[in-house]
């Protein structure tokens, strides 16, 4: 089911109020009576709830037969309230940045005021969406049981910003670009984007191998094209802009329960946690992500030994990363006496 919640009179962390903020949602699943098999499934950059669905099945790694799922819509991604739709009055340049507490506390909100849960059974997220499950964590750690986050950190690291500036710069450089927003479509602008991002997403061996022949591209050409640049392309390039913004300024210590303090942040982490990457990510490599999890007093730290890369924690064009990922999951579930996932 898709709804639609609205919240009035919202102050953003960086100060912005808004008369309103709306949040697109979708569920999949039946709520139990006691509310106590809720999974909350955060998007990602980019994405939409339809994008990132396809786990959802009986015989998924998110089962709807057992679980209660929502996904919230990330603010920025252009259903919930975004620069394209008039729910957010500008980008950084005016001073209007989201921040994952502002998203994580509006879920909050959400959940209690919608169907009254106040405990999740899982917070399930990659990417982004494991930045934003990291903050679920943290931000609530007597009402989070359990957190998934693949491919993901709880603070975006100096090599990380570097590849968020340059899209940045790749869109902003664009002659559309005025300084303040988008005076029209930025055409050298997605080209620029697209091939930063896929550059980055999968690893060398991926290209190396020219895997993206078996998924029906003729060449490098026509992947980079038809594979990166269109889909970037359904996305409004002010909307892209917001939630590169809000990446550059994750950071789960900085919010007013932990005033800076990272480490803290993650030690307050009461959550069973699984922490995954891939051996070959290069947004969020192992080493980065091994060190929060050791930071976080009930995780285990899982690799998945692919050569997709970042692109391997979100495996829909690749179904042995995706059945590694249920399985490593289901196991670590059965550890807790969790028998069905």
């Amino acid at each position: 089911m898709t709804g639609v919640w609205t919240a009035q009179d919202v102050t953003l962390q960086c100060g912005i109020q808004l008369p309103r903020v709306q949040v697109v949602y979708q569920t999949y699943g039946e709520l139990s009576p006691r509310r106590d098999n809720v999974v909350l499934y955060p998007t990602s950059y980019g994405a939409q709830h339809t994008d990132i669905e396809w786990l959802i099945s009986p015989d998924g790694i998110l089962d709807p037969s057992r679980w209660f799922i929502v996904i919230p819509n990330m603010l920025g991604n252009g259903l919930s309230s975004s620069p394209s739709n008039g729910g957010l009055p500008g980008l950084a340049e005016q001073g209007c940045v989201v921040t994952h507490w502002d998203n994580v506390t509006l879920q909050e909100r959400l959940l209690r005021e919608v169907w009254g849960i106040e405990r999740l059974a899982l917070v399930y997220g990659w990417s982004m969406g494991a930045q934003q499950a990291y903050h679920w964590g943290a931000l609530y750690p007597d009402r989070v049981e359990r957190m998934v986050a693949l491919c993901g950190t709880a603070r975006t690291t100096p090599h990380n910003r570097v590849f968020l500036l340059s899209l940045r710069a790749a869109l902003t450089a664009d002659p559309a670009w005025d300084g303040q927003t988008f005076q029209g479509v930025p055409e050298r602008g997605y080209r620029a984007f697209a091939c930063i991002y896929a550059s980055w997403a999968a690893s060398q061996a991926f290209y190396r191998a020219e895997l993206y022949k078996q998924l029906g591209y003729r060449d490098l050409e026509d992947y980079l094209v038809r594979g990166w640049e269109a889909n970037y392309r359904r996305r409004d390039p002010r909307d892209l802009l917001a939630m590169i913004d809000t990446w550059l300024h994750c950071d789960v210590g900085n919010n007013p329960v932990y005033q800076g303090d990272y480490e803290r942040a993650l030690r307050s982490i009461r959550a069973k946690t699984l922490v995954m990457t891939c051996t070959t990510d290069l947004y969020f490599p192992p080493d980065d992500c091994a060190a929060e999890a050791a930071l976080i007093p009930n995780a285990t730290f899982r690799l998945i030994d692919s050569i997709w890369g970042h692109r391997a924690g979100n495996p829909w064009q690749h179904p042995p990363d995706a059945a590694f990922i249920r399985q490593v999951v289901q196991e670590w579930l059965a550890t807790e006496g969790i028998l069905c996932f």
